[in-house]
């Protein structure tokens, strides 16, 4: 089994690959060859990721209510939200599946990518600790992250400074606040984001953050600041 494109995906080396390959068999392959499955290891990942979920929204979102927080982490994290992350990893084209569970399509089915997704998060967990995983369940929450706080179907404006800052202006001025990047520093790996919004050609406020997401919030903070200061 090639798992170098997997952990190219996870941006991890595993120490022991042999948790990599066992978060990757099916309990049908595992039956069909007397070895383990990737069981053990979706119930694991599967508290990692609620854990690891739940401490990002608190960081994200201090003001949030607790049933807020509730109803959020489950449009995160349910089997569709899973199988879409594993289906970006590839995870189908390199799951290990009995006869049986290949031939009726098994390797592109929700259910079993979504475990199997947990289960490489669970592999993670015990070949290299909590925080190492959490980095990794992070990157699978920015995308879908960055889709809810843009409005996908969620009202998420008792949390959300963009939209809070677009009702004010809407409101007041009858225009609808822009952002633009205007710098970006530090390595590669580590990149620190200048976002500044504006109404028109009036710049609002500036912000910065650890990707362009986090930038325009901090740009949107400042400027219902600078908003409550001239009232």
């Amino acid at each position: 089994m090639n798992l170098n494109k997997i952990q190219g995906s996870l941006a991890y080396v595993f120490r022991n690959r042999e948790l990599l390959e066992r978060a990757l068999t099916h309990s049908s392959y595992a039956n069909e060859r007397a070895t383990a499955d990737n069981e053990r290891l979706e119930f694991l990942g599967d508290a990692v990721l609620e854990l690891a979920v739940s401490a990002l929204l608190l960081e994200r979102y201090p003001e949030a209510r607790e049933g807020q927080l509730s109803r959020l982490r489950s449009r995160l994290v349910n089997t569709e939200a899973l199988a879409r992350v594993a289906r970006d990893l590839g995870l189908g084209k390199i799951l290990r599946l009995g006869v049986g569970e290949e031939q009726t399509g098994g390797r592109d089915r929700t259910s079993v990518l979504a475990d199997a997704a947990e289960a490489v998060l669970g592999a993670v967990f015990l070949d290299a600790g909590f925080a190492r995983a959490r980095k990794v369940a992070v990157a699978w929450m920015e995308a879908p992250l960055e889709r809810l706080a843009d409005g996908d179907g969620v009202d998420l404006r008792w949390k959300n400074s963009r939209s809070q800052l677009q009702e004010c202006i809407q409101r007041d001025r009858h225009q609808t606040p822009t952002y633009r990047v205007i710098g970006r520093e530090g390595p590669a790996h580590e990149p620190v984001f200048t976002v500044e919004v504006l109404a028109g050609s009036d710049v609002l406020g500036t912000g910065t953050g650890r990707n362009k997401r986090e930038a325009s919030h901090d740009a949107a903070a400042k400027a219902l600041e600078s908003l409550d200061v001239l009232r």
